[in-house]
């Protein structure tokens, strides 16, 4: 069976070399792999009803740019004659990323270092240090 990599894409540049990283390593190695992208959602935030209502009706717009960021990419893995997947989900992107591995089986986890935004810098530049403490395999931090 062959090995899978899992990658955390967010569309930066970072993150896009965590992919040529992968891509590279996947067309020596014959192995699949799985895009995953991270939309940060706490439940646990306090909204009136209201709010609620509304960020809920956003969930599904934000999952439909997340799979218009990462499904061109899977298009460009697969004509480059790779396997490759991609999901979007909402949560906790350390968790949800550690979990997505594990229940894919994956051989690695490869991450970019930090994102664009100063605010993705904080959130991905916390979430490798995260990663390098939790990942259930290893973890590929590519710069």
């Amino acid at each position: 069976m062959p090995e899978t990599y899992v990658v955390g894409f967010d569309g930066s540049a970072q993150a896009r070399r965590a992919v040529d990283y992968a891509m590279a390593r996947a067309k020596s190695s014959g192995a699949q792999i799985h895009l995953v992208h991270v939309i940060e959602w706490s439940p646990y935030s306090f909204h009136t009803p209201e709010e609620l209502a509304e960020r809920h009706g956003r969930r599904e717009q934000e999952l439909d740019r997340a799979k218009a960021i990462t499904q061109p990419v899977v298009d460009e893995l697969a004509a480059a004659g790779l396997s490759a997947s991609c999901e979007a989900r909402h949560g906790n992107a350390a968790e949800l990323l550690c979990k997505i591995a594990t229940d894919k089986k994956a051989d690695q986890l490869i991450i970019g270092r930090s994102g664009d935004s100063v605010f993705s810098q904080r959130l991905l530049g916390g979430l490798a240090i995260t990663l390098a403490q939790v990942s259930p395999l290893p973890l590929t931090i590519v710069p």
